[in-house]
């Protein structure tokens, strides 16, 4: 490489990564798509819209934080969109901090995101360097409407709802049942209290006659986000995919694992959960369809007196992912975060400026409500 390209994108041959490709050559931002098969890698790439007027190139790489710290070596900016971030995020974190790169990824498990808070976040923030985890829709564009929320005023209290419809990615629905087994929590004064496992919740959605059905889903990124903050105490995320019959499997799923496999030696349960999820995911979903892929985000901020709510149409999650990783690379590349250490997307990059990306491309639309 006779140059360092100032991005790299670990994970460039799965489906995220190849939206976020997309959007880095609309940012004409020079990137390195990087992964473990150059050939896997070389095929999806040549099948993104208008790669051939992208600047960026192939590297194949192993797996080990040694490997990839010599490959981020230079570079300004990692995009990890390698899941489940509880099993492959650690030595990609480890990597970047051995390169002094920035780290952003697509992840949106709280176990993971308390890991990275309580054990990287300083540590990056020593190096004067930005780690954001779950930059993308879920849970970023939520993020963008709770800080819009707070600007209201007297605002302590946050409710989120982020839902989508759409075919999950092998990926996703990985991640999906890789944080069955995990403890969530929401934010209660400051503190982490866990929600009642295998419990499902109705969510009232703007613009809809029926209710939706939705689940803490490993507890969301928020409560970690706002676990410090001067202001907002108290933090409770739910969602999930508009088909209530999907979210009803995905219910029972999280019954018939705390019935069957919670006792279970822990090698023996992420086996059968990874089992179960390869089954229920033959490959790789269509490309997103606008006029189908829907989604709504809404936030509902109380305090003593005041409120406020926030609701952001729209469409397109993965999309909407690709966009919001390559604006932060694109962020990064030109001018140092808003934050560094550990930060929500919209803390790093500005809650007016994710939401200007996402109106610019027709993604996303924000209305407040009160």
């Amino acid at each position: 490489m006779s140059e360092k390209k100032p991005v790299v994108l670990y994970g460039a041959s799965g489906f995220s990564g190849r939206l976020v490709a997309e959007f880095l050559r609309e940012y004409n931002v020079p990137f390195i798509a990087a992964g473990r098969n150059r050939k896997k890698i070389e095929e999806v790439m040549n099948r993104v819209p208008g790669i051939e007027t992208a600047d960026y190139e192939v590297a194949e790489v192993g797996n080990s934080a040694g490997e990839l710290a010599d490959l981020f070596s230079g570079a300004k900016v990692v995009c990890n969109t390698v899941g489940p971030f509880l099993y492959h995020g650690p030595r990609v974190v480890e990597a970047c901090l051995q390169a002094g790169c920035h780290y952003v990824d697509i992840s949106g498990e709280q176990a993971w995101i308390r890991n990275v808070a309580e054990n990287w976040g300083p540590k990056f923030a020593q190096r004067g360097l930005l780690i954001a985890p779950a930059t993308a829709y879920m849970s970023g564009t939520s993020d963008i409407a709770a800080h819009f929320c707070i600007e209201a005023g007297g605002i302590d209290t946050l409710e989120v709802v982020s839902l989508f419809k759409g075919i999950p990615t092998f990926g996703s629905t990985q991640t999906i049942f890789a944080v069955i087994q995990t403890e969530a929590f929401y934010l209660e004064q400051n503190r982490y209290k866990p929600w009642q496992r295998a419990t499902g919740h109705e969510a009232v959605i703007p613009g809809s006659i029926e209710t939706q059905l939705a689940l803490p889903w490993g507890g969301f990124p928020h409560p970690v986000w706002f676990k410090n903050h001067p202001q907002v105490a108290n933090v409770k995320t739910i969602g999930g995919i508009l088909d209530r019959a999907l979210m009803t499997n995905v219910l029972a799923t999280e019954k018939h694992y705390e019935d069957q496999i919670r006792p279970l030696p822990k090698a023996e349960q992420e086996k059968k959960l990874a089992e179960m999820a390869s089954s229920v995911q033959a490959g790789t979903p269509p490309r997103e369809n606008a006029r189908e892929q829907r989604t709504i985000d809404v936030v509902v901020g109380r305090g003593t007196t005041a409120s406020a709510q926030c609701v952001i149409f729209g469409a397109c999650c993965y999309r909407q992912t690709g966009l919001i990783q390559a604006f932060a690379a694109h962020h990064l590349v030109q001018a140092p975060p808003r934050k560094v250490g550990f930060a929500s997307p919209a803390a790093a990059f500005g809650h007016r400026e994710l939401l200007h990306a996402l109106e610019g491309y027709g993604l996303a639309k924000l209305k407040m409500l009160s």
